[in-house]
């Protein structure tokens, strides 16, 4: 197995104060963006309605009717957001880093299972919906493409911007287009805890929520797509959460905004004013991949098969890099 090949593309040493500034600035905007930029626009386009300006949200809505499939189509990726030098700053100030263990055919469709979810998937979306840390560098001829939840797709304006830099939602049409409409060279990345593991992050803590969620493996088995588990080290580490206990009031009300919005609201601080993650680097570490058949009408005997064989490959890929990626000899990591 390699030792791993890493992309430290912009990693440099002795930032000046604007370096820092703009690095700033620039995560900044992405938290924002994260937390609030989805409401903002929606609101914006209501109030528009109510204004002189009224034509403007008139025209949208009824392109938006026209244009509602098109995140399940493939969306609107543009090379050129997926380049803008925010993303470079953004990758600095933590840093972020993604590394190779493995090659990934170009020939051959992938789905890159990626944990732990975080509080806001940084490492994530950085390494796969920009081009800031060298995906295309490492892995020549694949195109990654980060789903996330279908509702992010219906909030007006924020939707054509998170399309443009490759986000998709992750229903069972849009991963239907990815790994069949496309032909090959596809990389679908799924954050597989999803909101449920975003209540167990903090720092210092390695816990996945998985054991149950055997979807990615049922697609996987229905296209012909291999698995590779991919770990982000250091995720948990960008803010403190107030981890409610079970049964709690407050954690009641986070599993209820689970259930109907499909995320969870977290109590979480960072630096500063609150909402800047702490600098503690991300290291994305991409394995090998599995290699899974073609069945159309998977057995259930069959997902269980290969739901085992992607937990001990992700297992066996955490404890093999864990020391390099900051932790120690004796962490361990724990699946729910």
């Amino acid at each position: 197995m390699n030792s791993g090949i890493d992309s430290n593309k912009g990693m440099t040493k002795g930032k000046t104060k604007w370096k820092e500034f703009l690095e700033v600035v620039s995560t900044l905007q992405w938290v924002s963006s994260f937390l609030f930029l989805g409401v903002a626009c929606t609101l914006l386009m209501f109030y528009l309605m109510f204004t002189s300006l009224w034509p403007i949200p008139t025209l949208y809505f009824v392109w938006l009717v026209v244009d509602w499939q098109t995140p399940e189509r493939g969306g609107m990726k543009t090379t050129f957001v997926r380049n803008w030098r925010v993303w470079d700053h953004l990758r600095d100030f933590f840093p972020i880093k993604l590394v190779k263990t493995a090659e990934l055919n170009p020939n051959k469709n992938y789905i890159l299972g990626i944990h732990p979810h975080g509080i806001m998937c940084v490492g994530a979306f950085t390494c796969f919906s920009t081009e800031s840390c060298g995906f295309k560098e490492l892995f020549p001829g694949l195109i990654s493409n980060l789903v996330t939840l279908a509702g992010v797709f219906k909030l007006p304006l924020f939707r054509e911007y998170a399309m443009s830099t490759g986000l998709l939602p992750v229903s069972k049409k849009s991963l239907t287009h990815l790994l069949t409409n496309r032909g090959k060279g596809n990389a679908v990345v799924i954050v597989i805890g999803g909101a449920a593991e975003s209540l167990a992050s903090a720092p210092g803590v390695n816990i996945l929520v998985m054991r149950q969620r055997k979807g990615f493996v049922r697609v996987a088995l229905e296209f012909g797509a291999d698995l590779v588990p991919v770990y982000a080290f250091g995720e948990n580490n960008l803010f403190k959460q107030v981890v409610l206990s079970e049964g709690s009031l407050g954690r009641r009300l986070q599993e209820l905004c689970k259930k109907i919005m499909g995320f969870a609201p977290c109590l979480f601080v960072g630096e500063y004013i609150g909402i800047l993650p702490y600098r503690n680097p991300i290291t994305s570490v991409v394995g090998s991949p599995i290699s899974v058949p073609k069945h159309i009408n998977a057995t259930e005997e069959e997902v269980d098969h290969f739901h085992k064989l992607y937990m001990e490959a992700l297992s066996k890929l955490f404890h093999e890099h864990k020391v390099s990626c900051g932790l120690s000899e004796s962490h361990e990591l724990r699946i729910l």
